[in-house]
């Protein structure tokens, strides 16, 4: 069993976690670089709630948007 746990370790420590370590050694002389996976994530969050807030104010527009407080039956 502990062969079967450090079969694990060895394949994040030694292969999926070894582009992470490049990103962290690259740190010291780029900072903007080192952190482009939290730049894309932000770029693509900022993409989507910008589509999120046109899709809102289209079915405001439309009037499709029900905001009577007894739309739902639980808050009779």
């Amino acid at each position: 069993m502990k062969a079967f746990f450090e079969a694990i370790q060895s394949l994040f420590v030694d292969f999926l976690f070894k582009p992470l370590d490049w990103l962290r050694s690259w740190e010291l002389s780029s900072w903007f670089g080192a952190n482009i996976i939290n730049w894309a994530l932000m770029i693509i969050c900022g993409y989507y709630m910008v589509y999120w807030c046109k899709q809102l104010a289209l079915h405001q527009k439309n009037n499709e948007e029900n905001q009577d407080t007894t739309a739902h039956s639980f808050l009779k």
